[in-house]
């Protein structure tokens, strides 16, 4: 079987492959880049609202 010919794959990478969500990056990339940066920049937003509820949790445990 030729790399030249397109059929080689790596069987790494289909291993891989079985684990990931290809509807969801199908998804994601239909959207424009600035709209990727904006989903992007809300989960970074929501990550530190939950690390700051996590933070406060701690604190009143205490």
């Amino acid at each position: 079987m030729s790399v030249s010919e397109g059929t080689w794959r790596d069987p790494i990478v289909e291993l891989y492959k079985k684990d990931v969500d290809r509807t969801l990056l199908r998804e994601n990339l239909r959207l424009s880049v600035e709209d990727r940066f904006r989903r992007a920049m809300a989960l970074a937003k929501f990550a530190d609202e939950l690390r700051k509820a996590g933070r406060e949790a701690r604190t009143q445990r205490a």
